[in-house]
């Protein structure tokens, strides 16, 4: 994979999504992901959150971002098949190869999990269960490479590996 050098997206530049529930592995995998490939890493939610951004900003942020053709991990902002599909349509328009990739976890390591992150099992409950109301499971069209969110970075990468 190439990284963040200056040239023409429609070199077939990579830009690799990732999703599934809160705390399920998304954030430690993506980071070491677009470490290891000198890639530009993307939490769509956090921007989202902390700049208060509205989602037609986002895409339109994308469309800017993909310009560069740098390659790309993006997580977060896609956890409808409508999101994912407005994210891939933008990045293929610009000359990308996009791959989705869905992290599974069990619901008690992801509720194990959030509760260590937030220090509150309330909090952990509403987080959780606010989250994985909206999100969807992909469609058959969509054929995302599937990890665990319980295997070691190695063990995911060997998979993504195998499949791109």
């Amino acid at each position: 994979m190439e990284g963040k050098k200056s040239h023409s997206p429609s070199s077939g530049q990579r830009a690799i999504l990732v999703f599934g529930a809160p705390c399920s592995g998304k954030t430690t995998f993506s980071k070491q992901f677009a470490a290891q490939f000198n890639a530009t890493f993307y939490d769509l939610d956090t921007l989202q959150q902390e700049h208060n951004l509205s989602r037609q900003f986002i895409l339109l942020l994308i469309s800017e971002i993909a310009k560069t053709g740098a390659t790309l991990v993006i997580e977060g902002g896609n956890d409808t098949e409508k999101d994912r599909r407005e994210l891939v349509e933008i990045l293929r328009g610009a000359g990308y190869i996009t791959t989705l990739i869905w992290i599974q976890t069990d619901v008690s390591t992801i509720r194990m999990r959030l509760k260590n992150k937030l220090k509150s099992v309330e909090k952990a409950k509403q987080v959780y269960e606010s989250r994985v109301k909206v999100l969807e499971a992909p469609s058959d069209a969509e054929t995302p490479i599937v990890l665990s969110g319980k295997h070691t970075y190695h063990t995911q990468l060997k998979q993504v590996l195998t499949q791109l």
